[in-house]
């Protein structure tokens, strides 16, 4: 029977009416996806939307660097440590230093955030767009035992640190579109690679959403040359460990498109 499969990171809280975006999703055979926030207010929005497609829809709070402002830090981690015993995991979290936001409050944020996430034994899901040795560094730091590194397209030496650390990388439609993320998808093995959308992110110009995880799982299967069935069983079997998540009756899936 077809694999039930799992959007790992999207952003529903960035759709205006998310219910046809997960109805569509399982029509397509995506069983699961990972509401991944960014603030306090998409947080709550991650916490209400698991609320109202329960099973389905499974919340992740975080503080993006892009949202980090120094007069709402202490009242958005409040939040987040209320809200992350809900949570599948902390995210979406990290450092990017293309950002104009200061590297330093940055840091001392993604160090707070992750003594939580260690303290809860929560997965956390990383950001680490120029960042990815530091990003690494201070996650192995803090002692969090589950990582997954998001639409990871850097350094192979420091894929390879990220992978004797145990712990994951994703991919994203992405992979089917631009070569920079190729390599790491490559070289990474499929047992340590988690995929999603990250929606509603635009890939050459088409607004992404759950359902295309199968664009990734394509991708993702040509790379590797693999079947797309075996691809889409590993990669969900992956998610499943890495969210603490029970393996879901595969009887009632949707025929992979």
């Amino acid at each position: 029977m077809p694999t039930a499969v799992i959007d790992g990171h999207a952003h529903l809280h960035d759709f205006d009416d998310p219910e046809p975006v997960v109805r569509k999703a399982l029509e397509s055979g995506v069983a699961r996806i990972v509401s991944v926030g960014m603030d306090a207010a998409s947080n709550r929005r991650s916490i209400t939307l698991a609320d109202r497609f329960p099973s389905v829809v499974l919340p992740a709070v975080g503080y993006h660097p892009w949202s980090v402002r120094a007069e709402q830090v202490e009242e958005t981690l409040a939040e987040i440590r209320r809200l992350l015993p809900r949570c599948v995991a902390l995210g979406e979290v990290g450092l990017d230093y293309r950002v104009k936001v200061k590297k330093e409050l940055q840091r001392q944020v993604f160090r707070r955030v992750l003594e939580s996430a260690a303290q809860l034994d929560k997965p956390v899901i990383v950001h680490s767009r120029f960042s990815h040795q530091r990003c690494l560094s201070m996650v192995r730091e803090a002692g969090v035992r589950r990582a997954v590194f998001h639409w990871y397209s850097g350094p192979l030496d420091v894929l390879e640190e990220i992978l004797a650390a145990g712990y994951y990388v994703s991919a994203t439609p992405a992979l089917a579109m631009h070569t920079k993320h190729r390599p790491a998808m490559e070289r990474a093995p499929l047992d340590r690679i988690l995929v999603e959308t990250d929606a509603p992110v635009a890939y050459q110009g088409r607004p992404a959403e759950p359902a295309h995880v199968w664009i990734t799982l394509k991708a993702l299967a040509a790379l590797k040359d693999l079947s797309l069935e075996e691809t889409a069983r590993r990669t969900t079997r992956n998610a499943e460990i890495f969210f603490g998540l029970r393996p879901r009756d595969e009887a009632s899936s949707c025929d992979c498109p």
